[in-house]
């Protein structure tokens, strides 16, 4: 019973609640109605509510049947208005998918002409890259194209030419690429072939006379030096008769003697007639070394068929091409002077042949034609002496090549030509000998320094000081007045030195000759060169040998000596120089000497040198001294170590006595500051952290050793107690520790005359400190005994006060 009444009320909760869910699901929103479902589906009563719920859904959809029929006509209406718009809605659908299908197809294709158009852009930006990469490559390969075809047409200047612009135009702005490398590679070649085959065109006739050019030219060369050879007879016999250049008429005199004789109908093809290599007294001309009949034959028979012009053009053109020829020098032409002379032979040759042909032929050349041979010749000529003397290293081979020059311009000169550009290039040529010179004299320099024994020269005789004397320009009165054996203050480098560079005077004076300058430019240029010999080669000499490692003091000092003396001797150079050109020094625009110059810095380095290895010297020895800090044994004389270096000081400086003075008295004062510097260093080094009243003791005997020394001056020349001077650091600082005398260092401190005026608190302080150290750890039981206990007192309350000293400095 009670569980049916039980159950008839849970019955009634649930119908309850469920009335109110459904309450709250027609009340509430739709978007907020899942709170309210879920309740229903957490409680257990899910199949009656749902009864409950089609229940409610019946009820209304009997009210809506009723509101239906009550607008029953408004729903029909609405109903047909509504399937009008289903109707247009599925249109409407029916559009969008239809446009959305398009859109999605379209949009594929624009996808995929997208990615092309990525693709056509990477490309493009390929090609352009490649584009301009080929507009750097193709004129190269324009050039090499133009190069070949230069060569097939046989076009050998053209392609040089070229050659030379892809060389250094073209190719160095792609060598990256490996068919320029092939093309660079090739280079060589192409240059060897250009000149095989530009040889093997010549003609007999023209190919017989460059081979007789060399014989030509020679002949020629000769006849012009018999000449000047005869003029300088003349003029120093008459000095204001004669000249030296031969004139033009005497010249065709003696190479075209019977000239008319010759028969330019000759029947003779040959070309060349046969000469013998014999030296006759008469010298043959051009015409007894070449047949030109030939040449005569050939523009008579042009000239008689109306093609004088063609001829005309073929032998210029051949000509030019035998020129260039001519012109090209042989490779190792800089070795020997007998290549410079073939070259000079050859150029010699041609033009001599072109003249002859100018003076017996009517308008086959013409003086416009020539004179475009003769400006390339001589611009190339000009250039290839500049590249091969470039390679001389013997200035005797400049020397001789020089004069090989002057005689090839004035044999030109003979027939016309202008040779002014020669000259010019032979005062570049003057410079680059200059610079042979000056690597010859350093070996020579090198070598009188290298062996040189940097000892005074001793004489034992008359003879021996006169030969001496001659080398060099010495003048001692006191010197002279000393009986043999004596010695002489500088060592054999000095007269050897100077009598190179006097040597070098003369070699300098002998390229000067037959250039026509006048004696100011002779003048100017020994003066010059001699200054870069000066200044450059031999104070390098110098400089090395001062920056030996090896190098002694004697050495050094010697050294000074000698620079010393030939600092003086450059008044007679420039007597010297100016006895050999006669060109006064008061002369306007006259060059002077920088000897005094070259000579005072060796000496500056060589004391600087002396002064390092005294202090190197003085070093070593210290780094023997073995100081017991903590012994109290009071010593009674000076170190062992101390007094080996005394006494190498004093042997030292006795060997100062040839030296200036200033440089002894420097030097002396160097050597003390340094010694009383590393002593100081010394005493208060950090691994020294405890010493001695003994120990101090010791070290004041090693420096009072060393104010003895300063005290017995050692150098002449310092006033009373200067030298001292250097010791007053320490001294002031040993005396204050020694005599315990800190009441007065203390009560006068920071007054001018102050008696340890050069003891600063900061060295007081580090010194005492090590001292306290000991006092405390050498009297462990000191504090039972009141002597002990008071000096320990003193001891702190010094520092104590020297730190206040240290800090009030400070702030």
């Amino acid at each position: 019973m009670e569980r049916g009444k039980m159950a008839e009320a849970e019955s009634l909760e649930t119908a309850a609640e469920h009335e109110r869910i459904l309450r709250e699901i027609e009340s509430t929103d739709t978007a907020c109605i899942g709170p309210t479902l879920r309740s229903v589906y957490d409680g257990e009563e899910h199949g009656r509510f749902m009864e409950k719920l089609e229940t409610r859904i019946r009820n209304h959809d009997r009210e809506i049947e009723k509101m239906c029929n009550f607008h029953y006509q408004g729903f029909v209406d609405s109903i047909t208005e509504l399937l009008k718009v289903r109707g247009e809605a599925q249109k409407l659908k029916n559009q969008v998918t239809d446009t959305n299908r398009k859109l999605q197809h379209e949009g594929k294709e624009l996808v995929i002409a997208m990615e092309e158009l990525k693709q056509c852009r990477l490309q493009q930006r390929n090609i352009s890259a490649t584009v301009d990469k080929l507009m750097l490559c193709l004129p190269v390969l324009e050039m090499y194209s133009k190069l070949r075809d230069q060569m097939k047409t046989k076009r050998h200047y053209p392609a040089l030419k070229t050659l030379e612009h892809l060389e250094h135009t073209y190719l160095p702005q792609v060598s990256h690429y490996r068919f320029c490398k092939v093309m660079v590679d090739n280079i060589p070649k192409l240059r060897e072939e250009i000149k095989d085959v530009s040889m093997s065109d010549l003609k007999d006739f023209l190919e017989s006379i460059r081979k007789h050019s060399d014989k030509i030219g020679e002949t020629a060369m000769k006849q012009a030096q018999q000449q000047r050879n005869l003029d300088n007879i003349v003029l120093q016999q008459q000095p204001r008769i004669g000249s030296k250049r031969k004139s033009k008429k005497d010249a065709y005199t003696i190479f075209d003697t019977e000239l008319e004789s010759t028969s330019p109908k000759s029947e003779q093809d040959s070309g060349i007639l046969d000469v013998e290599d014999e030296e006759d007294e008469e010298v043959p001309g051009a015409q007894d070394l070449v047949d030109f009949s030939p040449v005569y034959r050939c523009l008579h028979i042009y000239s008689v068929l109306g093609a004088r012009e063609t001829f005309e053009n073929y032998y210029r053109k051949q000509r030019r091409k035998q020129a260039r020829l001519v012109l090209q020098p042989p490779s190792n032409m800089h070795e020997t002077l007998d290549g410079y002379r073939k070259y000079f032979n050859q150029i010699v040759g041609f033009f001599v042949v072109e003249d002859h042909i100018l003076h017996t032929t009517q308008g086959l050349v013409n003086r416009a034609y020539i004179d475009e041979l003769w400006e390339m010749a001589l611009s190339k000529t000009i250039a290839a002496l500049r590249t091969h003397s470039s390679y001389c290293s013997d200035p005797n081979l400049v020397l001789d090549l020089k004069n090989l020059i002057v005689l090839f311009a004035d044999t030109l000169q003979v027939y016309g030509f202008p040779v002014n550009q020669l000259f010019d290039m032979l005062l570049e040529i003057r410079d680059q000998y200059s610079e042979t010179l000056l690597k010859k004299w350093a070996g020579i320099f090198r070598n009188i320094l290298d062996s040189d024994n940097y000892s005074p020269i001793p004489v034992t005789s008359e003879e021996m000081y006169k030969k001496v004397v001659g080398q060099f320009p010495f003048q001692d009165t006191e010197l002279e007045k000393q009986p043999f054996p004596k010695k002489f203050p500088f060592s054999e480098f000095v007269p050897k030195v100077y009598s190179q560079i006097k040597e070098f005077i003369y070699a300098c004076l002998k390229f000067s000759e037959d250039l026509h300058l006048s004696s100011t430019e002779i003048d100017d240029m020994i003066r010059k060169s001699t200054n870069l010999l000066l200044t450059r080669t031999l104070s390098n000499s110098l400089q090395n040998v001062i920056k030996r490692k090896n190098i002694g003091l004697t050495e050094l000092v010697q050294i000074i000596i000698n620079t010393t003396h030939l600092e003086k001797s450059c008044k007679y150079l420039e007597e010297f120089i100016t006895n050999i050109t006669n060109v006064l020094p008061e002369t306007v625009h006259t060059s002077k000497l920088y000897g005094t110059t070259t000579f005072k810095d060796a000496r500056h380095a060589a004391e600087e040198e002396i002064y390092t290895n005294l202090n190197q010297k003085i070093d070593q020895f210290l780094q023997l001294a073995d100081y017991d800090w903590m012994t109290g044994d009071l010593g009674n004389k000076a170190s062992d170590y101390l007094v080996d270096l005394i006494a190498f000081l004093r042997s030292t400086f006795a060997v100062f006595t040839h030296l200036p003075g200033k440089v002894a008295q420097t030097a002396c004062m160097s050597a003390c500051k340094h010694l009383a510097t590393s002593l100081m260093q010394l005493l208060l080094e950090a691994e020294v952290r405890q010493l001695t009243l003994g120990a101090l003791q010791q070290f004041n005997l090693d420096v009072r050793e060393c104010e003895q020394f300063a005290r017995s001056g050692p150098v002449p020349g310092f006033q009373e107690d200067t030298l001292q001077l250097a010791f007053i650091d320490l001294r002031q600082l040993l005396d204050l520790f020694i005599q315990w005398d800190w009441s007065t260092y203390l009560a006068d401190y920071g007054q001018p005359n102050c008696k340890y005026l050069r003891v600063s608190p900061v060295t007081a302080l580090a010194l005492l400190e090590k001292m306290k150290d000991t006092s405390r750890k050498n009297n462990m039981f000191a504090q039972f005994r009141k002597n002990e206990r008071d000096k320990q007192k003193l001891i702190d309350t010094v520092a104590k006060q020297l730190r206040g000293l240290i800090g009030s400095h400070h702030s």
